[in-house]
């Protein structure tokens, strides 16, 4: 199994119910009728002040996931630099074994 799944999961869980909600539709629903068609500039300032709000929580989302991500990359790599570090040891373990063992070979032959 990867090493790095089940931190990755682990750090990604407790933030999902945040984005869901982040996603979720963020306008009002509008009944207009037509007695307050007058009030359409009204309406249209609700709107963009709305449409403000949106665009400054997602900015502030982007920066969250952002920063999020950052520190699952820097976790990914420390994992893959102590694996390198395990595979060099488990190489020279290896090869010190090889050269054990054709050592013996050699010696066993020469009897």
């Amino acid at each position: 199994m990867y090493a790095w799944l089940l931190p990755t999961i682990k750090a990604i869980l407790p933030h999902v119910g945040t984005i869901i909600t982040a996603a979720q539709p963020m306008f009002k629903s509008r009944k207009v009728d037509k007695a307050s068609a007058g009030s359409d500039e009204l309406i249209l300032q609700d709107q963009i002040s709305e449409l403000q709000n949106a665009a400054s929580q997602n900015a502030s989302n982007i920066r969250e996931l952002a920063e999020q991500l950052q520190q699952t990359v820097m976790t990914l790599e420390r994992a893959a630099i102590e694996n390198e570090k395990r595979y060099r040891r488990l190489t020279i373990v290896a090869g010190t074994a090889l050269v054990c063992a054709v050592v013996s070979l050699g010696l066993w032959m020469s009897t």
